[in-house]
């Protein structure tokens, strides 16, 4: 296919579109398929059919649901975690890495107008549902909107900054250290989830008795089916609250309270993965559950000691990353929570999560900081070279005097005197400065001389007298 501007042209229209719709589509797509099934299985006729798939649809954006007057606010993260990298992968082919700023603002509005527009679509067809359906209630307009834009922004944002994320730190003035801040605070949410991801599976392996118990509530193979699927929707819920645990603050099902130091027992769900939660009384191994927050402020002042800076400069890149790690995980704390029916709030302690995540990597991060040579030395400012003045113009070490004679002081020339000869006055010779003696150079032994044969004899001088023609023999050749 050639490359005109037509068919470039088709090609942006078919990668806005698919930024629009794309995840969402696939969305409702699987959810659909899910729905339905649960329905066949459970014998149940289609009525609401379309409603339950837009609520659950709204309900993957964080949106609450509520049916016969009970609210279910605590949401699976799973979901949630899929559409954002659903939507920043989408974003990121869309946009190239020297794509216009022009081009860019078309992609983010396109990332957020699609599902904003199946948003008010959702809207209107459970509205429409709950006409036929009394238990089902229509969501807020403004909680739904604000749930959608809020998840798709943040993909559509993580998704230009993987591309353009070097101009954009240009463009707003930012130092370059920023990226490596990132860098850091993203190797350091990872080392906090993935322990607590792993302190979780061991506690799993520990409850094995309670979770097969919570898996025994139904005895149908569908049913088991479900629970576990729910169970895995509901693990990156499970895993942020051990990281709450392990960097010293607390989670809490209702009235039920965890932490490293303390646990109050209460009624629980009866949700297989909420087998891992510590029972009463707390036994010493919880304590070191703490080696995860400290871990994880390590690997943040390794990533930010990998170029060293100054030390305001790299002090400034360990806060600006231990902010970022700690505003994120505030933000998986608050869509992971909310209030579950009759159990009450379920969720972490805002007021301690956030900054005891801060300070975990701040403090530990720094000690790794300087431990491993993350402080470097300010560069040495070089000092403004004189400006060289003008050039003699005689060389003094040629002239033999240590400074060049100005040329504006007049040449005394010294007296003649006379000669003690002739009388007559004689050059005298001037000098600004004698001359060095040129080095002597050792000749070489000349070779010796071959020997030449005698001279021939001198011939007699009379001989000479008859070879020789006088004035007299000249003359016309008559008087002969």
């Amino acid at each position: 296919m050639e490359d005109t501007p037509g068919a470039a042209g088709t090609q942006q229209a078919r990668d806005l579109v698919r930024v629009a719709f794309g995840q969402s589509l696939v969305a409702l797509v699987v959810i659909a398929a899910v729905t339905l099934l649960q329905l066949v299985i459970a014998n149940s006729d289609m009525t609401g059919t379309l409603g339950a798939i837009a609520s659950i649809w709204l309900a993957v954006h964080q949106v609450p649901i509520s049916i016969a007057g009970h609210q279910l606010a605590v949401l699976p993260l799973l979901p949630v975690l899929l559409m954002v990298w659903g939507t920043a992968r989408t974003t990121a082919q869309a946009v190239s890495p020297r794509a216009s700023w022009f081009v860019i603002r078309w992609v983010v509005a396109s990332a957020l107008g699609g599902p904003l527009l199946i948003a008010a679509i959702a809207l209107a067809v459970i509205h429409d549902a709950s006409s036929v359906i009394a238990e089902l209630q229509t969501p807020n307009a403004l909680r739904a909107f604000s749930g959608v834009l809020a998840v798709h922004a943040i993909g559509a944002l993580l998704g230009v900054a993987s591309q353009v994320g070097r101009r954009g730190l240009v463009l707003l003035r930012l130092p370059a250290w920023v990226a490596d801040a990132v860098r850091a605070a993203a190797a350091g949410l990872l080392a906090l989830l993935g322990l607590s991801g792993a302190v979780t599976a061991a506690s799993l392996v520990v409850h094995w008795g309670t979770m097969h118990e919570l898996f025994a509530i139904t005895d149908s193979f569908f049913g088991q089916l479900s629970l576990t699927v729910l169970s895995a929707l509901y693990v990156p819920n499970v895993i942020v609250g051990a990281s709450a645990v392990a960097v010293g603050s607390s989670a809490h099902i209702g009235f039920a309270t965890f932490s490293s130091f303390t646990v109050f027992g209460g009624d629980i769900p009866a949700l297989p993965i909420l087998a891992a939660v510590p029972t009463p009384p707390l036994g010493p191994v919880w304590v070191a559950l703490l080696i995860v927050g400290a871990a994880s402020g390590v690997a943040v002042g390794q990533q930010c000691a990998r170029r060293p800076l100054p030390l305001p400069a790299a002090f400034a890149k360990l806060a600006v990353a231990a902010l970022i790690s700690a505003v994120t995980m505030v933000v998986l704390g608050y869509a992971g929570g909310g209030e579950l029916g009759n159990f009450g709030g379920v969720g972490v302690d805002q007021a301690t999560f956030g900054p005891a995540v801060f300070l975990w990597f701040f403090l530990v991060g720094g000690l790794t900081v300087v431990m491993a040579g993350g402080i470097g030395r300010r560069p040495k400012r070089v000092k403004p070279s004189a400006e060289p003045g003008p050039e003699p113009l005689f060389d003094s070490e040629f002239a033999g005097v240590s400074e060049p004679v100005p040329m504006t002081e007049p040449i005394e020339f010294p007296e003649r005197e006379p000669s003690a000869e002739n009388g007559s006055e004689s050059r005298s010779e001037f000098t600004l400065g004698e001359p060095e003696p040129e080095p002597e150079t050792e000749r070489e032994p000349e070779p010796e001389r071959a020997q030449r044969p005698p001279p021939p004899p001198a011939p007699d001088l009379e001989d000479l007298e008859d070879l020789m023609i006088v004035d007299d023999d000249i003359g016309p050749p008559a008087e002969r």
